[in-house]
């Protein structure tokens, strides 16, 4: 493993710094202290910043030995935002906000793009610039949609932007890396069936709005297993359903609510379409009514060839081509989809091990992702921090097409 030393030495300083997030963690939108931490230390290493795109967002600008004049461009994004979860870990630097954790990583996302940043702060050895973007907002608030729509690509012109995000169950040491997909588009649905009440033991005098329902999510299923092609993937989840409020009473209405996942916006528009319809066509074969409503929160995050292939060849260099893999498709969501709608660039996964590393060993549950007994791994800050930075240095060295 070739780690850069001047990132080895100050990781330790950089995982206080990761701690001292972990234990105040920020929802999306108010991650005001948490861009206090940042700006702070990126002002204090000597690197112009720009504030509140985004709301909170800050973006840290590098410019290489020749101030930038280039105009070659690069975009290194880590998340900042917590999740409203209680934390069950017992260490340190657990989370003293009750309700609230770093129970995904964003922190140690943050800690590796830092311990970059004082790195470039030392080290201008390159032609162009390097921005660097603390994104707020991932978890459901669509922080990345929110900062291209305050001007981020236009106040910072690049040409490819990389993301990267801690993986765990991988050991650590590796990384992972695909061109096209790796995480699916989130979205959601409520549909409301109208129907007439009745006494549950005349239900002739009424629309029952139940068995509607009980219809319509086995026909949703139709849509995943006769309409779409057998080799897409596709998820359409009915985990929601509210009726009624007394065991002799037919309902008014009932209300089903629930989750797509796909990997092209092309299958989604069939889903969307095709489950209105057997919505609407179920209700009216039954005389009853329906609201359909669908929101697309993220789109699939799909990773452009080219730099996907680069990214895994700076990967190569660092670990070894034995311990980069074929990053494998997960059905979770990212925002990072919006900026790689907007540019070329990669979303990559970094191993964080198998949860060996928190002081609490595997505790109360296993180290996952929105797991409340989750730490992210302070080895992987050195890794992760070279990566970045071989990232940054190597693209913007490389020839332009």
């Amino acid at each position: 493993m070739k780690l850069l030393d001047a990132i080895t030495q100050a990781a330790p300083a950089i995982a206080t710094v990761r701690r001292d997030i972990h234990a105040h963690p920020e929802l999306c939108f108010k991650e005001e202290r948490t861009a206090d931490v940042i700006a702070a230390k990126l002002t204090e290493w000597g690197i112009p910043i720009h504030r509140g795109m985004g709301t909170t967002g800050v973006v840290g600008i590098v410019h290489g030995r020749d101030g930038g004049a280039c105009g070659r461009a690069v975009g290194l994004r880590a998340d900042i935002d917590a999740l409203p979860m209680q934390e069950f870990n017992t260490f340190a630097h657990a989370s003293t906000h009750a309700g609230k954790m770093h129970a995904c990583g964003h922190d140690g996302h943050t800690a590796m793009l830092l311990a970059a940043a004082h790195y470039f702060a030392g080290h201008r050895d390159f032609d162009g610039t390097v921005y660097l973007i603390f994104q707020p907002a991932e978890e459901g608030g669509g922080g990345a949609r929110e900062m291209i729509k305050d001007g981020l690509f236009e106040r910072f012109p690049m040409q490819a932007v990389f993301g990267m995000h801690n993986w765990p169950g991988m050991a650590a040491g590796c990384f992972a890396v695909s061109p096209g997909p790796v995480m699916a588009s989130s979205n959601e649905f409520k549909i409301t069936i109208h129907g007439k009440g009745s006494h549950g033991a005349m239900p002739h005098l009424g629309i029952d709005p139940v068995p509607v329902a009980c219809q319509m999510v086995q026909a949703f299923q139709t849509i995943i297993s006769r309409n779409k092609k057998p080799i897409e993937a596709g998820v359409i989840s009915v985990t929601m359903i509210q009726a009624g409020e007394a065991t002799n009473v037919v309902p008014d209405f009932c209300v089903l609510q629930g989750t797509v996942r796909t990997f092209s916006v092309d299958l989604l528009d069939m889903i969307e379409r095709r489950m209105r319809q057997v919505a609407e066509h179920t209700c009216a074969a039954f005389e009853a009514r329906c609201e359909f409503e669908f929101v697309r929160n993220y789109p699939p995050t799909i990773n452009s060839e080219a730099e996907a292939e680069f990214a895994r060849r700076v990967m190569v260099g660092i670990v070894g081509e034995q311990n980069v893999l074929a990053q494998e498709p997960t059905g979770g969501a990212e925002d990072f989809s919006f900026m790689l709608q907007a540019r070329p660039g990669a979303y990559v996964f970094i191993a964080n091990g198998d949860g060996d590393h928190r002081d609490m060993g595997h505790g109360a549950g296993p180290c996952t992702l929105h797991n409340p007994s989750y730490d992210f791994n302070d080895e992987l800050i050195p890794l992760g921090g070279t990566y970045w930075v071989e990232l940054a240095r190597q693209w913007l060295a490389a020839p332009t097409a």
